[in-house]
């Protein structure tokens, strides 16, 4: 499975569905797992059951994270014409830096095996919302 550098809706990320790869680029410890990034709402229901009173919320948020019973996913539809992520209905999901530090663009393209760029370039923004989500609360994390 391939690692690819692109620029998700809020910061730039690293996508694969190789978490091991992952885990060894970002130098980051195992018990902390990545989120999943999926490409549409339906294809999140297909893999993971989420609370009823909450898949109005999850459905039409933007930039958003979501914990649902310690499964971490975010549904956003990447605007990018390619064909690399289309085939894909969803894959883990982390900034592009190693652990703990700050975007670095040469450290990003050399751990990476496809880049996707367009015409706006690749640039650190800011992260996403978490929202911590069970059948009656929505808990603000970051």
């Amino acid at each position: 499975m391939s690692i690819i550098l692109l620029q998700t809706d809020t910061t730039v990320g690293f996508l694969s569905q190789n978490s091991e790869k992952l885990f060894e680029i970002k130098s980051r410890q195992q018990i902390k797992p990545f989120l999943k990034f999926y490409k549409t709402f339906q294809s999140l229901k297909l893999d993971l059951r989420v609370p009823n009173s909450q898949k109005n919320l999850i459905r039409r948020s933007k930039k958003t994270t979501f914990i649902v019973k310690n499964q971490a996913f975010r549904v956003s539809s990447l605007h990018l014409n390619s064909q690399v992520i289309r085939n894909f209905i969803w894959q883990y999901s982390t900034s592009a830096n190693a652990s703990g530090k700050k975007f670095n663009r040469s450290f990003c393209e050399d751990k990476s095996d496809i880049t996707i760029e367009d015409k706006k370039k690749l640039s650190e923004k800011k992260s996403s919302i978490i929202l911590k989500l069970n059948e009656k609360k929505i808990r603000r994390l970051r």
